[in-house]
């Protein structure tokens, strides 16, 4: 069972966060509420969240304000933040937001349609990286004591695991390549773009490293990727 993503929803208007959830239902995530900075902040310490749908115009901690401790924070600063607003003060308001951190900046009212395909984008990437770690789990655990796994129970054989690894990473490497072209085509923000090259990257060390595994290869495995 794949497991589902979290967006985090920051608005301190109920009705506002109505509408978000109304919006982005249809991509059968996880949606979770805040409505301020501090909850927001407070739910980031314990889950992890696909991206950040985050409210300007917020009483007490703002908007800017709540992504500058986002950023700060090494466990959170990696997330997408999409900043949402119902002003426009021109350049120097947006510069604020992309300095602040954001990803994107959407003024309200904003069209759902873009809104749900732009929130899609990074909930796939998620999802890919997710999937990325599962597998490099996997292969650390083959490097580390592969060679014991007969000796456990119901576990493979090396040689079955590694088939196994194998084919989990066509699987992801397919579904990236996939993603890649259809970002590429539908000219997608540049973070988008930049995170989906980040993610191919990785996948190419991954790869590496588990081919350095397969019976005949000489000489030592490549460092192991960097999940960073």
């Amino acid at each position: 069972m794949v497991q589902k993503a979290k967006i985090l929803l920051v608005d301190d208007r109920p009705e506002n966060l109505l509408a978000l959830e109304a919006i982005l239902s249809a991509l059968d995530q996880t949606l979770v509420r805040a409505s301020s900075g501090e909850e927001a902040l407070k739910a980031l310490l314990t889950d992890d969240f696909a991206v950040i749908l985050l409210d300007v115009q917020m009483p007490g901690m703002d908007g800017f304000e709540t992504a500058a401790h986002i950023k700060r924070r090494e466990r959170t600063r990696d997330i997408p933040i999409i900043f949402l607003t119902a002003i426009n003060h021109g350049p120097h308001h947006t510069f604020r937001g992309y300095a602040a951190g954001a990803v994107d900046y959407i003024s309200k009212p904003f069209d759902p349609w873009v809104l749900r395909a732009k929130v899609s984008v990074f909930v796939e990437l998620y999802m890919k990286n997710c999937q990325l770690r599962e597998q490099a789990a996997l292969l650390r655990l083959q490097l580390e004591g592969g060679g014991q796994a007969g000796a456990v129970g119901d576990a493979k054989e090396p040689a079955g695991l590694l088939a196994e690894l194998s084919a989990r990473l066509a699987a992801v490497e397919e579904q990236a390549e996939a993603l890649s072209k259809q970002l590429d085509d539908e000219s997608a923000d540049a973070a988008a773009v930049a995170t989906a090259a980040h993610l191919e990257r990785k996948l190419t060390g991954l790869r590496r490293a588990l081919d350095a595994l397969e019976p005949g290869t000489t000489g030592a495995a490549p460092p192991f990727p960097s999940q960073h």
